[in-house]
């Protein structure tokens, strides 16, 4: 085992890249990987939000990659998840603060049931298959469909009911 001793402190905690290119990097990754989320998978996390798992997913990587010595220093990493972090919280912010924002950062519900009726559309789009809605009908105690008035896929994944009522 290593004294404290003969740590190299500077290696450690200096950075060992600019500041910008670590921002840079750091902001690039969230973009990207934030839009992917947002457009291409959007529909298939579940119940936790999307901004979630993706901050989640970087910031585990970003902070893997400094405790593992990929970068030089503790500082590159410390950087990196304090970037990340900050644009996560930013559009937590602007999310809150504007609807038009909220509105290009999460998407809406997405109708899968009108009236008894199953949108086939809506369901191919997001790969729901009528088993999968069933599901969750049955999940909420319905038997037919003309139970439904309505069924949304919301923007967490999951599947809301609307009961006609009796």
């Amino acid at each position: 085992m290593e004294s404290l001793s003969s740590i190299d402190w500077d290696d450690m905690f200096n950075l060992s890249l600019p500041l910008a290119e670590i921002l840079i990097r750091g902001s690039a990754m969230y973009w990207f990987l934030f839009l992917i989320f947002r457009f291409v998978v959007r529909r298939e996390v579940g119940a936790v939000g999307i901004a979630d798992i993706l901050i989640l997913v970087i910031v585990a990587d970003a902070a893997q990659n400094a405790m593992a010595g990929e970068y030089t220093s503790v500082t590159d990493g410390m950087t990196l998840v304090g970037t990340l972090i900050g644009w996560n919280l930013l559009l937590d912010w602007l999310s809150y603060v504007s609807p038009l924002f909220r509105r290009l950062a999460e998407p809406g519900p997405l109708r899968l049931v009108d009236n008894g009726v199953i949108q086939r559309r809506n369901m191919r789009k997001e790969f729901i298959t009528v088993e999968e809605l069933w599901s969750k009908l049955r999940e909420e105690g319905v038997e037919s469909l003309s139970e439904v008035k309505l069924a949304f896929m919301e923007s967490d994944g999951q599947i809301s009911v609307i009961k006609r009522k009796v």
